[in-house]
């Protein structure tokens, strides 16, 4: 299915050989997809049920952007981080490009496809053409493994226009180089608490 919606997809890659004067073996492979598309809600005033456009728009740019950047890691397998973003333009409300990927019609097309047991770490942002987009990564399988904190970071020249989205899937092959602050595990061990209350309340 396409989208008549969807002006263009915009890819990152980027390996990191070494970090800190050190070798990095193997490299650390940072990958992104994005997809820039007209706002479905622009120029509607305030629209109170977003579910119809949802429903049409987030599954096929869940399967259009999983795709393309299981086709650029290799398989899903090679992904052993990943995250989402969306980007919304100046005249858009923040609540739009939140709508196409906080839905399990557009993130469990990745999700199934790296066979991940975590949640998807995301932002939501606003701003003109050219502006960073952020996708936090984590572990697919272990969200307390720091190592694989990672964000995925590119701009896209002309996009988002005013009434544009930007939505995108990001991916790394690895944790960060020359990991060496411990994991959330050996921090909760060390003051006493628990998986399930951190902050012992």
């Amino acid at each position: 299915m396409s989208l008549p919606e969807l002006r263009k997809v915009v890819t990152y890659d980027e390996d990191i050989h070494s970090d800190g004067g050190r070798a990095c073996t193997p490299p650390l492979r940072l990958i992104g997809v994005a997809a820039v598309v007209r706002n479905p809600w622009a120029g509607r005033d305030f629209v109170e049920d977003l579910q119809p456009e949802i429903r049409r728009m987030a599954p096929v740019l869940g399967k259009l952007l999983t795709d393309r950047l299981i086709a650029l890691a290799g398989s899903g397998e090679a992904i052993e981080a990943y995250g989402k973003a969306s980007l919304a333009g100046t005249a858009c409300e923040l609540e739009h490009g939140s709508a196409l990927i906080h839905t399990l019609n557009f993130g469990n097309f990745y999700r199934e496809a790296v066979s991940a047991k975590t949640y998807l770490g995301f932002t939501n942002g606003r701003g003109p053409a050219n502006t960073q987009i952020q996708i936090p990564l984590m572990d697919k399988h272990d969200s307390g493994r720091r190592s694989h904190y990672l964000t995925v970071q590119f701009s896209i020249p002309d996009a988002p226009g005013h009434d544009e989205l930007v939505v995108a899937l990001g991916a790394a092959t690895r944790g960060r180089p020359h990991h060496r602050i411990g994991d959330r595990y050996s921090d909760l061990e060390a003051i006493g608490r628990e998986v399930e209350n951190p902050a012992g309340v």
